[in-house]
């Protein structure tokens, strides 16, 4: 559904605030600006959680916004689209930071040191947190619109509670066969996202 906003008398889809600002109008530009900003800036925000790097990130998201606004083709919702460019900038940040270093001097001799070490014992990465947050909001999507009560169930007694199929099977009356399949199911729901 396109948003809209009224100017003076009119009111305006996106598309048409599209078309005037590949026309070269800035005013509608800002237009556009003010009708996202705040959704931008809480979606950066709710996985940056640090203000001054969601501003940073915000600002990032519109130039793109502008920058592409040519090739938006209309096929999805321009708030999916806009969002679609604010997630790939937050994921582009932090590829950007925090590289992985090694240090230049080694105390221990060479055939003594562990080179998985540092891979073993690490904290993950903005990104890998992010990537994980992402994962996991899919995955509970996921499990509260395909799944059924039956199987959100066996999949928490199972892999939350960490009850063995033969508890579990006691539990609801069912065969073990007949949770195996279930979990099975589930899983192989809950992995395809």
């Amino acid at each position: 559904m396109a948003e809209t906003a009224t100017i003076g008398d009119r009111t305006e889809l996106d598309e048409q605030l599209i078309e005037r600002i590949l026309d070269g109008e800035k005013e509608a530009f800002d237009v556009l600006y003010d009708r996202y900003f705040r959704r931008v800036f809480s979606f950066v925000n709710r996985r940056l959680h640090n203000r001054a790097d969601t501003e940073e990130i915000v600002q990032e998201v519109f130039i793109g916004v502008f920058s592409s606004l040519g090739s938006y083709r209309g096929e999805a919702p321009f708030a999916a689209w806009v969002l679609g460019i604010a997630r790939r900038t937050v994921a582009n940040r932090f590829k950007k930071k925090h590289h992985a270093t090694v240090p230049l001097e080694v105390e221990h001799e060479p055939q003594m040191v562990d080179l998985l070490a540092p891979t073993l014992h690490r904290a993950a990465t903005p990104l890998e947190n992010y990537e994980c947050r992402e994962r996991i909001a899919r995955m509970e999507d996921t499990a509260h619109r395909q799944l059924t009560e039956e199987q959100r169930t066996l999949f928490e007694l199972h892999h939350l509670r960490h009850r063995s199929i033969n508890d579990i099977a006691a539990l609801t009356r069912k065969s073990e066969d007949s949770v195996k399949s279930n979990l099975y199911r589930a899983r192989k729901l809950l992995l395809a996202r």
